[in-house]
């Protein structure tokens, strides 16, 4: 579980960053019953959001492609059931859970994912929290698309209506989609401060953007977000606790991307942004903060005959703000702050089943005496990396159940070089960064 300095203000706009804890599912059976097609067409190791260049395709489309057959019902399930064990017992235990070896089921979802009419497809997802015990609308992608051409080339046109900036995007490497793409709600399987992108306003907003895919290279959007009232908020099941407050109408999500499949490889780079003024009691004279996201992102990978995949990604964010609501409500000494992100990891899969993966994240910020307070060295800097293996035995041509058994077993573990901006005692209470290190064992399952 991610965990953020406890400061109320800054606390509302980022917690909804722990529901990243979770998985975040695309790999849906009602996808691979409607094409026709086995899990592992659209995904790399047959499972998650990391897509091949088919699956890029798909969901740019719309998740409207279909085998022309009708009787597809597009609805799934998914579980996920851990075991979670931190290399020191955690001093409060996580709420939902014990001070250790923490054995859970994580969530249920369903899902609406597939096509809804020619051009109109869906991907919503609601979810049982396990942990938390309540049941909320999750991820939510709804999309209208249209072909046409523009100087002789294809071009592909969408409208994405989302409820989370970042989950429309088609490349596994912004905060929503990528690697972790599950880990522990009981330990320590995130970093302390994120970034607004990195899901700040998750659930929270309604967003509309339009993009174009022009001669299946280059990828342009634009979008814009308004805050859910509270009241909405309570009937998503979100409660109104944790609302992030009232998003100015300045908020900007845009997204440009060159990709390129040379059918035995293909790789992908852009640059990302989202700008946003918050106003945490929601009153338009009140003061607010200022966040300005700009990232850049690229993405690599060996597919050759789908017997040996290899893939790397890397991603950069940097976050700049002006924290003028947090400073006059004594949650911050620093008008000016800055956030950095950096991720970078690589993984092989053999005959989409047998999977290990190997991923560094660093985040680095600005100092600050108020809103770090909690931290001895008054910084959110935090390192480490994350290794999983994995075994998939169903959700490939062939496999038992296919297309509507899917099976993911998992063995993750994180280790922390720095958390909370030192290697020891970081809290000025003798906890170790080491003492985070956390074992995660995982069954993810979907029908």
């Amino acid at each position: 579980m991610r965990h953020f300095p406890r400061r109320a203000a800054f606390g509302s706009l980022v917690a909804l960053a722990g529901l990243a804890a979770q998985p975040a599912a695309q790999a849906v059976p009602s996808f691979a019953r409607q094409t026709g097609e086995d899990c592992a067409a659209c995904h790399i190791g047959g499972y998650g959001p990391q897509l091949t260049p088919h699956g890029i395709r798909f969901k740019l489309g719309g998740y409207t492609d279909t085998d022309g057959k009708d009787g597809k019902v597009p609805l799934s399930a998914m579980a996920v059931g851990s075991y979670t064990r931190t290399g020191k017992d955690q001093d409060p235990p996580p709420d939902g859970g014990k001070a250790n070896n923490n054995l859970a089921l994580d969530e249920a979802s369903v899902f609406l994912a597939g096509r809804l009419a020619d051009q109109f497809g869906a991907f919503v997802q609601v979810t049982y929290d396990g942990i938390g015990k309540t049941t909320a609308l999750d991820q939510a992608d709804l999309r209208f698309v249209k072909d046409t051409q523009l100087g002789g080339r294809d071009l592909l046109l969408g409208l994405s209506l989302n409820n989370n900036p970042g989950v429309q995007d088609p490349f596994a490497t912004l905060p929503v989609w990528r690697f972790p793409y599950t880990s522990s709600a009981l330990g320590f399987g995130g970093v302390d401060a994120a970034s607004l992108l990195n899901g700040g306003v998750e659930g929270r907003v309604l967003g509309l953007s339009g993009y174009g895919f022009w001669d299946d290279h280059l990828y342009a959007e634009l979008g814009t977000y308004r805050s859910l009232s509270p009241a909405m908020q309570t009937k998503f099941g979100l409660g109104s606790a944790d609302d992030p407050g009232r998003l100015g109408h300045g908020t900007t999500y845009w997204r440009l991307a060159w990709f390129d499949d040379r059918k035995r490889d293909a790789w992908s780079a852009g640059v990302y942004g989202f700008n946003s003024l918050i106003r945490p009691d929601r009153q338009l004279a009140s003061p607010g903060n200022r966040y300005n996201d700009l990232g850049a992102d690229a993405q690599y990978q060996y597919l050759g005959t789908r017997e040996h995949v290899w893939t790397v990604q890397g991603s950069y964010l940097h976050e700049k703000q002006r924290r003028d609501a947090l400073v006059a409500d004594g949650g911050a000494e620093q008008v000016a702050g800055t956030l950095n992100e950096w991720r970078l990891n690589g993984s092989y899969h053999w005959r989409q089943t047998w999977g290990v993966t190997l991923g560094q994240f660093i985040t680095t910020g600005s100092a600050d005496a108020l809103l770090y307070a909690d931290n001895s060295s008054l910084k959110p800097n935090t390192t480490g990396q994350i290794l999983q293996l994995d075994w998939t035995p169903f959700g490939k041509e062939g496999s038992w159940g296919e297309p509507w058994a899917n099976l993911r077993l998992g063995l993750q573990y994180t280790r922390y070089g720095r958390f909370n901006g030192s290697r020891s005692n970081y809290d000025g209470s003798g906890r170790n960064a080491s003492d985070n290190n956390t074992l995660f064992l995982f069954a993810w399952t979907s029908f």
